[in-house]
């Protein structure tokens, strides 16, 4: 395996695109392969941070994109979905890309991914799957009756137009981020102010709750099971062994699949959902002795 170099947080320059009217913030950096790196719910360009100087200095032109509502990207009262996203994502690999390109994602932005590698064949060299979200949302049937009974009164509660607001802003406090990430990495020392800074900041925009409250009620979207017989590209499937949000149990399709499909499935022990931030000196050069498997 590659030794990874060190890790170096160098502030990375903020670039805008207009994709039908709305500001789309991105960032790129290096010279050579094209990866789209695509975070999760929440997130933002700046969750790349361990990861896009040590990958664009091993060899690799490397986009990262705020989808729309998130980040530093715009946030318009929509009806939003995986499948809005998707298109995001082709339209950027066209207006900015244009060579077969390395999909890599986290959480949400891993099953975005998929989607493009089954639907897109032709723009998709591949694909780095962290922590690979099952669907937008639970599905009604992956709940048992009290836990749907609950989730139906959350959406609710989301939904209204008077107490909707009020739950968003207590929810996005920050001490309740840092709680939540404390759930979901396992190691405590990675959850820093400039983590919660990053997922706090983009909550103040105008608009932000209207996003939160449209993404918590969206349509699922399609399901893993679904898309991997659809892909051909080949894959890098990591998984952090301790996520409460995905937990490995869930990874066994992918270990499935790895025995028929150009898949590689590896997991990562004590460490959360997100181990590309969590934990990059094991994540960044995994994904450097994949892609040069690859190449």
């Amino acid at each position: 395996m590659l030794t990874s170099p060190p890790i170096e947080q160098a502030a990375l320059e903020k670039l805008t695109w207009t994709w039908n009217d709305y500001k789309i913030q991105y960032t790129v950096l290096g010279e050579g392969r094209p990866l789209l790196l695509v975070h999760g719910f929440g997130a933002s360009i700046g969750h790349w941070r361990k990861n896009i100087p040590v990958l664009a200095a091993a060899g690799y032109r490397v986009f990262a994109l705020d989808l729309l509502g998130f980040g530093g990207s715009a946030k318009p009262a929509l009806d939003y979905s995986l499948d809005l996203w998707e298109a995001l994502i082709k339209d950027f690999w066209a207006a900015h890309i244009q060579t077969p390109t390395v999909f890599v994602g986290n959480s949400i932005g891993g099953l975005l991914c998929l989607m493009v590698l089954a639907h897109h064949s032709e723009i998709s060299a591949g694909a780095v799957l962290l922590n690979c979200a099952g669907g937008m949302n639970h599905r009604p049937d992956e709940l048992v009756l009290p836990l749907r009974l609950v989730m139906a009164g959350f959406t609710n509660l989301v939904r209204s137009p008077r107490l909707g607001p009020f739950v968003f802003n207590r929810i996005r406090q920050k001490h309740r981020i840092r709680r939540t990430l404390f759930q979901v990495y396992r190691n405590r020392a990675a959850v820093t102010e400039e983590l919660v800074d990053l997922l706090y900041a983009p909550s103040c925009d105008e608009g932000a709750q209207k996003v939160f409250a449209s993404v918590l009620t969206a349509p699922p979207g399609p399901t893993p099971a679904e898309l991997l017989p659809q892909v051909q590209a080949p894959l890098l499937v990591i998984w952090g062994e301790a996520d409460p949000w995905t937990p490995i149990a869930g990874a066994k399709i992918y270990q499935e699949f790895a025995r028929t499909q150009a898949l590689k499935f590896v997991s990562i022990p004590n460490t959360g959902h997100c181990p590309h931030d969590e934990n990059p000196e094991a994540v960044n050069p995994l994904i450097l002795d994949w892609l040069r498997e690859i190449e």
